[in-house]
């Protein structure tokens, strides 16, 4: 058969699914900054590798440092594929290497608003989202997603494998490895392991390393949770 009439080859493509964190910087970018530098001090591989969203929804186009932002984020290694809740014809903004947006994607852990019903009472506009359980170890190198829910591990997360839920993270077992809850907003999620050696525990944008949790709880049933806007570790009674 001549080239002319042999059918084209058939082009394969597979999806993948990426964690892309939000930030959302706040008026005194100065003080930002510097908060933001204490994160990375108390935990410098943090942002390394991962996709970064900048979220300017809580900035003006005239708050004071905005047109150096973009530069001083780079220069800490944050990777910055996509700009939202601003405006690219802000002159602060001229200089930036505005980053092309991504189409399709949505945050994780959405909670929709309740409606009204007749009675008065607030009803719930979705149904509760499922969890997601994993009969098996997670192991280094190996990462769960799951947006929209609870992840429930049956067995240990081991050093250099990640967790990550819109809801709560339960691990009956060791948990060695980053285990990060209430993805997309959800405050009142919390991490549970029946041994916590967590090296990284994160809910709703806060976290803490492993050097921060209480040596008396290394190895001993533990949650982690927010309280006043504090991340905190205690003992599972």
């Amino acid at each position: 058969m001549s080239d002319d009439f042999r059918p084209p080859p058939r082009i394969r493509a597979r999806g993948r699914s990426f964690l892309a964190l939000v930030l959302s910087p706040e008026a005194g970018l100065d003080d930002w900054l510097r908060g933001l530098d204490a994160q990375i001090a108390r935990s410098p591989s943090f942002f390394v590798g991962k996709p970064i969203i900048l979220d300017l929804g809580l900035l003006s186009g005239e708050a004071e440092g905005l047109a150096d932002l973009y530069p001083a984020l780079l220069e800490r290694g944050v990777r910055i594929i996509g700009i939202e809740g601003g405006d690219s014809a802000w002159p602060a903004l001229a200089g930036w290497d505005w980053p092309q947006g991504f189409e399709g994607g949505r945050a994780s852990g959405t909670v929709a608003l309740p409606e009204e019903t007749d009675g008065g009472e607030a009803a719930s506009a979705t149904a509760p989202a499922a969890s997601l359980i994993v009969e098996r170890p997670v192991r280094s190198g190996q990462s769960v997603l799951h947006h929209d829910g609870d992840v429930i591990v049956i067995g240990s997360v081991a050093s250099g494998a990640e967790i990550s839920a819109g809801g709560s993270v339960h691990v009956y077992g060791t948990l060695r490895g980053r285990a990060i809850a209430g993805m997309g907003g959800q405050a009142g999620a919390r991490i549970f392991a029946t041994a916590m050696k967590a090296e990284l525990l994160a809910i709703d944008g806060y976290y803490m390393i492993a050097e921060e949790i209480d040596p008396a709880l290394s190895g001993q049933p533990a949650q982690a949770l927010l309280e006043d806007g504090t991340l905190v570790v205690r003992p599972l009674h």
